[in-house]
């Protein structure tokens, strides 16, 4: 009898969890759209097990900014095409990727189109939140990223980015504020605090 009352009790006290279904994909890309401006703190799981915290600024399409709390201390800039990677701890100058070679070129772009063949490769649901896996259809070798989203409203939670190496990173976003202005100049490599 106390089992049934059990799942009695755990039935009426998580309807929305059981209730709740894989987001389709023109609905993520919809979102994805629809986001021009974001700010949000993050912890970063790296491929070494070591964990970075942060703050990352997001303007679409084709702008990012990560800044990283101490001990690191580092800049990662994204814009015009092209991934910054400033670790001031190196004494090196920052390095420099094509944004169009990282899977992040995929939530950056203009128009997100997920429904575009081959480009996603997993799609599914873990019981509280839809799961996309993506790749650039043209150039699988460039890596994926997996995204994942909550509903009611849609919003993204997480992203895993497996990069062409084979490592992988994992960014877990805290809560999102979107619709903030960015000064173009915070997206410049010799900018630091230019909001």
């Amino acid at each position: 009898m106390k089992q049934i009352a059990l799942a009695l009790a755990l039935t009426l006290a998580a309807p929305a969890a059981w209730a709740a279904e894989k987001l389709p994909l023109n609905a993520i890309s919809n979102y994805l759209n629809g986001l021009k401006t974001v700010e949000a703190s993050f912890s970063q799981i790296n491929d070494d097990g070591s964990l970075s915290t942060g703050k990352v600024w997001i303007d679409r399409p084709g702008k990012m900014r990560f800044e990283y709390n101490p001990p690191d201390s580092a800049l990662v800039l994204v814009r015009a095409g092209t991934v910054f990677v400033d670790d001031k701890k190196s004494n090196q100058p920052p390095e420099q990727y094509p944004l169009r070679k990282t899977p992040l070129s995929l939530i950056l772009a203009r128009n997100v189109d997920l429904s575009r063949a081959n480009m996603v490769v997993g799609h599914g649901f873990d019981g509280t939140a839809t799961v996309v896996t993506a790749q650039d259809p043209k150039n699988p070798e460039y890596g994926k990223i997996e995204l994942m989203f909550t509903a009611d409203p849609v919003e993204l939670r997480k992203w895993v980015v497996h990069d062409s190496s084979g490592a992988k990173t994992t960014v877990v976003l805290g809560e999102l504020e979107k619709g903030k202005k960015h000064n173009t100049r915070f997206f410049s490599a010799t900018s630091d605090n230019n909001r």
